[in-house]
């Protein structure tokens, strides 16, 4: 039982604790405990102190329990025997209550006048907990009457309507976090230098035989200048790199090749050669790109 009592004050603690810093470290809708590893370290670090003392303190009393004489310990024994017997008493006293039944010996308070051969009939009342269960399924039912056949609130079709919009709008949410998401309509600028640098090695490793290492173009087109034959703007070169280029003459489709994230990420990397003098520039082709206000 003193196991079982260190096991629940553990818990509790744990529980607490987790509550606690999830509340503190949760910053914005997005954030939470899970991404707030500093927190991790508090709370691990509350549950070792309080494992650690629950440990100590079983120790301690175990050492100053064998130096007691044998009349303190028969004493203390049989504290510990009442206290144990005493536990969880206003519980086993409610449990009792609610199954409504009576004990072996005052059965005899509601037994029936029936006698099937020798077995006879207990009155018993049904118990509590089933009875109230029952009142309440009633007082649920007029409300629900009242609520939604009376007053005339929202039906099932007008409650799955309005769920599947609130799950549109998180789904949207989650697609601009979720970068290995996007399409050529959601994709926007990556301008982090981690996406940057895989950016480059993406375009060091399969573009750069085509457009040279420096945008200035070769069998590919100039990057650097803002002429554009399929457009520019990181939706359109998105949408090159993944459906490829003109039909015969331009480059592969790389939606097979690249996830998502990584066509978003050589998009982004080669509009950095925007304004940059490559060595050798390649003549301007295509027509010149504004990007739209």
């Amino acid at each position: 039982m003193k196991t079982t009592a260190s096991f629940l004050r553990v818990f509790g603690v744990a529980l607490i604790g987790f509550l606690f810093l999830n509340w503190i470290g949760t910053t914005d809708e997005t954030s939470s405990f899970i991404e707030q590893p500093w927190l991790w370290g508090i709370y691990g670090f509350i549950i070792f102190v309080h494992i650690a003392g629950e440990i100590c303190v079983g120790a301690l009393q175990r050492i100053l329990y064998q130096t007691l004489s044998p009349e303190a310990k028969k004493r203390y024994d049989e504290k510990a025997a009442l206290k144990k017997a005493n536990q969880f008493t206003w519980f086993k006293e409610t449990y009792k209550a609610a199954l409504g039944s009576k004990a072996v010996e005052e059965e005899f308070e509601i037994i029936l006048d029936h006698n099937y051969d020798g077995i006879r009939e207990l009155d018993n009342k049904l118990p509590p907990w089933w009875v109230y269960g029952f009142y309440g399924t009633i007082l649920f039912a007029v409300v629900y009457l009242v609520r939604f056949e009376v007053l005339n609130d929202y039906n099932q079709i007008e409650e799955y309507e309005i769920a599947v919009a609130d799950a549109k709008i998180e789904v949207e949410k989650w697609k601009k976090t979720a970068k290995n998401l996007v399409d050529a309509s959601t994709v926007t600028l990556l301008t982090e230098s981690g996406d940057l640098k895989a950016g480059k090695t993406i375009f060091t490793t399969n573009c750069a035989v085509c457009h040279k290492a420096d945008g200035g173009g070769g069998i590919g087109s100039n990057l650097a200048d803002e002429h554009w034959i399929l457009g520019g703007g990181i939706k359109n070169i998105f949408n090159t790199i993944s459906e490829g280029g003109r039909s015969g003459k331009g480059m592969i489709a790389w939606k097979n090749e690249l996830k998502p994230l990584e066509r978003a990420q050589v998009a982004s990397y080669v509009l950095s050669f925007q304004g940059t003098t490559p060595a050798e520039p390649k003549d301007a082709e295509g027509e010149l790109w504004v990007d739209p206000e």
